[in-house]
């Protein structure tokens, strides 16, 4: 089974979870642009952030065996920060960079008017740049979230079929879906969605253009979540193909979208018993 996670963050993890992702099967990755988790003080530690999405972590990734890509943005809940929105300003020396395969992730936190500027200049930079763009869907207020976003994306130079609408949920799939533009889901405990409930998605509104990522950060999270969707999906009865759609083929055509993506052409994980997550691997 082989696993492009389109969303992760992987300057918060550790080389052993580079070693669990390969043995599950993942051997691609995009990681987006991520708030530090407290506030940043300077635009210059953006950009120190940014050298290392671009040099240190694809180094990491090739070490086992996992091609990493990078999305550049500055994110919703930092658009609020009159401290950070210089960081606009720079991205466009970062978005010419080989990896940077997206810009994102960008979108809304809070629904304020700083971060409608942030969001239509970032639509309007990944349209300059012929980049797809990783769009983030609010946590609180999703429905009325999601809506402003799409209102935001129709008044761009940006196609729908170049933005990705992530951490959808059963509230705003349908909306998402209607919309053209690509879905996004995260694995993620507690707060999003778990493998099941992504089952009962994909039963219901089918495969096209839906993505499944763990958005694997330092809070409580599981680098491996997208393979427990692949296991999930195989025991509801989807076939490997199906899985290998959701967890490889979709991402790859997404992100494939920026023209950058470089891929690492060695076999996939053997799918058995011994390397289920679900199944044996616990």
């Amino acid at each position: 089974m082989r696993i492009f996670d389109p969303h992760i963050h992987m300057t918060s993890r550790t080389t052993d979870d580079y070693r669990a992702m390969h043995t599950a099967g993942v051997r691609a990755l995009v990681e987006p642009s991520f708030w530090l988790g407290q506030p940043r003080t300077s635009p210059d530690s953006f950009y120190d952030y940014f050298d290392s999405l671009l040099g240190w972590e694809p180094f990491r990734a090739a070490q086992y065996g996992i091609a990493h890509h990078c999305a550049i943005a500055l994110n919703p809940k930092e658009a609020n920060d009159p401290r950070c929105r210089p960081v606009l300003e720079e991205l466009p020396r970062y978005l010419v960079k080989d990896s940077v395969v997206a810009v994102g992730e960008i979108g809304y936190d809070s629904m304020t008017p700083a971060e409608d500027t942030a969001l239509a200049a970032q639509l309007q930079l990944a349209a300059d740049h012929g980049l797809p763009a990783l769009v983030h869907t609010p946590h609180r207020d999703k429905l009325a979230g999601l809506r402003r976003t799409l209102d935001a994306v129709r008044a761009s130079a940006l196609p729908p079929e170049r933005v990705l609408l992530d951490h959808l949920n059963e509230t705003t799939v349908e909306h998402a879906s209607d919309s053209g533009c690509w879905l996004g889901f995260s694995i993620y405990p507690d707060t999003k969605m778990d493998e099941d409930r992504m089952v009962a998605v994909l039963r219901t509104h089918g495969l096209d253009r839906v993505l499944v990522n763990s958005a694997a950060d330092w809070g409580k999270s599981d680098p491996t979540a997208t393979r427990r969707v692949g296991d999930a999906m195989l025991a509801a009865g989807f076939t490997d193909d199906d899985a290998d759609r959701v967890l490889w083929r979709n991402p790859v055509a997404f992100y494939g979208l920026s023209g950058r993506l470089h891929l690492d052409t060695a076999p996939p994980a053997p799918l058995h018993e011994g390397n289920s997550i679900l199944r044996g691997g616990e």
